[in-house]
């Protein structure tokens, strides 16, 4: 008798677990066929395999700038809100 209700428990226990899987959850992203569609488009306009096309309003151009800055180590600083003050600690955080 003992046996089988530690054998149940654990079933009984993973019943709770949809709440917290991050498909189920609300309010998180879910698998939309994304894959097949581009595939599908790249399958009726072959140019798309090769050079695909931004969506409307995309700033392609800011973006490359950005990592252009990044691979070239002229990353721009951020701009100060006031918010909050980060202050870096030498030797900070290893222990």
């Amino acid at each position: 008798m003992h046996i089988r209700l530690l054998l149940a428990l654990p079933l009984l226990a993973a019943t709770g677990c949809a709440q917290f899987d991050p498909y189920r959850r609300e309010g998180t992203w879910r698998p939309s066929a994304a894959n097949e569609q581009n595939l599908a488009t790249m399958a009726v306009a072959p140019a798309e395999r090769v050079r695909g096309t931004g969506a409307a309003g995309a700033m392609g151009f800011t973006a490359a700038g950005a990592i252009e800055r990044l691979q070239a180590d002229r990353v721009k600083p951020l701009p100060d809100t006031g918010v909050a003050r980060i202050i870096t600690v030498p030797g900070g955080g290893s222990n």
